[in-house]
């Protein structure tokens, strides 16, 4: 009898460590003996203080930072430099303002070397399901902001990207369109099963998206709660929270998460002083 191999995760960070030189030449961790763990297929978010170095895990997944100890694996094989199975969505547009919708959208598949017609067909099929069909020659100044990020989300998934990398991707947006950008990150999302790590500074966002959401501690960070977000799918981001069970998950995890918030702003504000002294000095 066959037992089958379960595959390994889509990411994992052991133990690291992250230090730097600030340009004033001074040493500076910003992460200390951090883990996590996402499944193939998972949803993960990732919340914690202003400053904390929850980017800092992105860039480490995605090679452009190296750990100054422990291990950083992409499906199960140490990262060296940026694994192309990997889709970035990001808090400012990376969008070609020079280039129409539809020539944003292919630019990707062209670079990987798709025939052209193939390109611009995919193109036109992931405009239609970001709702933006008839949008195809529009320039992105032409754009509000949720139908930008409706751009990016189709230049992303066009790409079939099996890990999803995601830096606020929606806090500059309202919070009307933040909530129905949701709905499309989660409809995309369940056909897609892409691994997702979010990075917000919005609990209830995580809570509404993921499957599990890591609570990191104030700078240097490292993880100090993990908690699954028992609540079945799919989801309606715009309905769930009046959900009693989504208010109970929410208020347990920011008592865990006000402190580290609290401790982040009491450091931030030692450092601000003791700065003015020496200026007074």
């Amino acid at each position: 009898m066959n037992i089958p191999v379960k595959p390994p995760p889509a990411i994992e960070l052991i133990n690291v460590s992250r230090r730097f030189v600030t340009p004033d030449g001074k040493s500076m961790t910003a992460i200390r003996n951090f883990s996590m763990t996402v499944e193939p297929g998972e949803f993960v978010a990732v919340v914690g203080p202003t400053g904390c170095g929850k980017s800092t895990t992105l860039n480490l997944v995605t090679g452009l930072a190296t750990p100054s100890a422990g291990q950083v694996r992409v499906m199960g094989q140490p990262v060296d430099g940026i694994h192309p199975g990997i889709g970035f969505v990001f808090q400012t547009d990376a969008l070609f303002p020079w280039r129409s919708v539809i020539d944003n959208v292919v630019a990707g598949p062209l670079y990987r070397g798709m025939a052209r017609a193939e390109a611009y067909e995919k193109a036109q099929a992931w405009l239609a399901r970001v709702h933006l069909s008839g949008h195809e020659t529009k320039y992105p100044h032409q754009l509000s902001g949720g139908m930008r990020k409706r751009v990016a989300l189709a230049q992303t998934f066009i790409n079939e990207p099996q890990i999803l990398l995601m830096d606020e991707p929606f806090s500059a947006l309202d919070v009307q369109t933040r909530v129905m950008m949701h709905d499309e990150l989660l409809q995309l999302w369940s056909q897609s099963k892409a691994s997702v790590v979010f990075v917000t500074h919005d609990l209830e966002e995580a809570v509404a998206l993921a499957d599990k959401v890591y609570v990191l501690t104030a700078g240097p960070a490292t993880v100090k709660s993990v908690y699954p977000i028992d609540m079945p799918r799919p989801r309606v981001a715009s309905e769930i929270r009046y959900d009693p069970k989504f208010i109970e998950i929410s208020r347990t995890i920011w008592a865990d998460l006000r402190d580290e918030v609290l401790r982040g702003a009491s450091r931030d504000e030692a450092r601000v002083g003791a700065n003015n002294v020496g200026v007074a000095a």
